[in-house]
């Protein structure tokens, strides 16, 4: 079986993962450095946010050299290095591809506004724009020196790619040659249902639903999940099977229709998509077993795996969204158990594992998402789940930054994570880093691809299934008070479990 098919993938998000300079942002040999505590945590891979040259408008996600390393992250040979000594721990490495856009600062961008018609035929530009309108806020065009406009789906310093012309294609198909000669495992690749746009830039239609998020497709759209963005993939896949060792690509792909998504995974384009309907779910027992369900019954059809995962770079910290203080803390530890049993793969978002919550109160003056600045502050942004990690000690940088660092982080750490630490957690039996190692560990040995079998306790509130083939059942109790628990020996718990009761908000599995 590919490994790709039930493995738990790490988020790392450089710039707050571990600083090897001082200078208050992390870097790629700060994440050499903790390699070690990843292995010991029992992933199978780590993905990286993007680390390319880029002026840093949206985190990196505005990639001015696709063959490099942005000084700010360290050098290619650290890349090379990380790579290698990833694979030596075991650990497989996937990174981020961003081929919606490229920053404004790329060579072609730069010598399309300096009238170069090639370059500029590489982009989308205009005589007028249309009324589309940026994800980030605001139009989602931008008029350069000579009268025309330039579509940007995000900031306007990331000019959006034309990707029906063959110059784009053979590029990137280039570098993902690049990539994949030095050694790299796959790819998780941004926006991968946004590249191709409707030919006519048609307006939106009226009917679409104002409740969804605006980077959500939706039928009708005219530059989300166009039908022609499928010609892509299929030509990245030939490339990755030329390749030995099982690359895989991942589709940031927001769409929650799964006859749409499962079109991403027919077995001639990518591997896996991330599943934004579990993501998404309340702490709610019908929310959760219905993006179960339409998980499974969608892509089952494609023969595609299932991807679960809590939390990432772009949303708000699910022991937040659960409740926050300690019902966010119980709720998270009961999900983390929950996901881990479910088949297919799952995601963890550094700092999950330590039960970080999001920082609400970063001041205003030291917020740089862009979708924040954009909006003049209407949007809070992302900032508050990526602030640094706290690593050891009883105050800021919490060794995140090496010792006598003079440099602040980039972002403010909450006095309160003293308690939160690396460090600390690791002294602690009870903790939630303690908790995530246990599962991860009992995972490997207890459970793997394979389906699910819902079972009946006769209690709406809690959520029961066995794992098939095997005899692991997971029990999800989403209610206030306690409940029986079916009868076998209790593999692990997210609260103490007495007299065979679950607490509520809280799992185990048995077996």
């Amino acid at each position: 079986m590919a490994w790709w098919r039930d493995a738990v993938i790490y988020q790392v998000y450089p710039r707050s993962f571990a600083d090897s300079d001082g200078d208050g942002v992390g870097d790629l040999p700060g994440v050499i450095e903790r390699l070690p505590y990843l292995s010991q945590l029992g992933v199978d891979a780590i993905w990286l946010n993007p680390f390319y040259p880029s002026p840093q408008a949206d985190a990196g996600y505005d990639v001015a050299d696709y063959r490099d390393v942005e000084p700010l992250f360290g050098t290619l040979a650290d890349a090379d290095r990380l790579i290698a000594d990833a694979h030596r721990l075991g650990l497989r490495v996937v990174v981020d591809l961003v081929p919606n856009h490229t920053s404004s600062k790329h060579p072609w961008f730069k010598r399309a506004l300096a009238g170069d018609p090639q370059a500029r035929a590489r982009y989308i530009f205009r005589d007028k724009p249309n009324g589309w309108q940026s994800v980030f806020g605001g139009p989602a065009w931008t008029q350069v020196g000579d009268g025309q406009w330039y579509l940007h789906l995000f900031d306007a310093e990331q000019p959006d790619l034309d990707w029906t012309n063959p110059e784009v294609v053979a590029e990137f198909e280039s570098i993902l040659r690049f990539w994949l000669d030095r050694g790299v495992d796959g790819f998780r690749i941004d926006v991968a249902h946004g590249l191709r746009k409707d030919s006519s830039l048609r307006e939106l239609p009226e009917d679409l639903d104002p409740g969804l998020p605006v980077h959500v497709a939706q039928p009708g759209h005219p530059f989300w999940d166009q039908d022609e963005v499928h010609e892509i993939w299929r030509g990245w896949r030939r490339i990755l099977d030329t390749y030995p060792g099982d690359r895989v690509t991942v589709a940031e792909a927001w769409v929650y229709d799964f006859a749409r998504l499962g079109l991403y995974l027919r077995p001639d384009e990518l591997h896996t998509a991330f599943n934004f309907a579990f993501l998404v779910a309340p702490w709610d027992p019908a929310a959760f077993r219905k993006a179960v369900d339409d998980t499974i019954a969608g892509l089952t059809p494609f023969g595609a795996p299932a991807t679960w995962v809590l939390s990432n770079h772009d949303v708000v910290r699910h022991a937040s969204r659960y409740g926050g203080g300690e019902t966010g803390q119980r709720r998270a530890r009961a999900a983390a158990l929950m996901m881990l049993a479910l088949p297919g793969g799952a995601y963890l978002y550094q700092g999950e594992e330590l039960g970080l919550e999001e920082v609400f109160d970063i001041p205003d003056t030291m917020r740089q998402d862009p979708n924040f600045l954009r909006t003049g502050g209407a949007e809070r942004g992302r900032d508050g789940c990526r602030v640094p990690l706290p690593w050891s000690g009883s105050a800021p940088p919490f060794g995140f930054s090496p010792p006598g660092a003079t440099e602040p982080t980039w972002l403010p750490q909450p006095a309160k994570w003293a308690a939160q630490t690396v460090e600390a957690e690791q002294r602690n039996p009870d903790s939630m880093l303690s908790l995530y190692r246990a599962a991860l560990a009992l995972r490997r040995e207890h459970l793997g691809d394979g389906g699910l079998e819902w079972l009946d306790t006769g209690d709406d509130a809690v959520l029961c299934f066995r794992r098939t083939p095997g005899q692991v059942v997971c029990v999800v109790n989403t209610g206030a008070g306690p409940v029986p628990l079916p009868a076998g020996e209790v593999l692990l718990a997210s609260a103490p479990v007495a007299g065979g009761m679950l607490p509520g908000e809280a799992a185990a599995w048995l077996r």
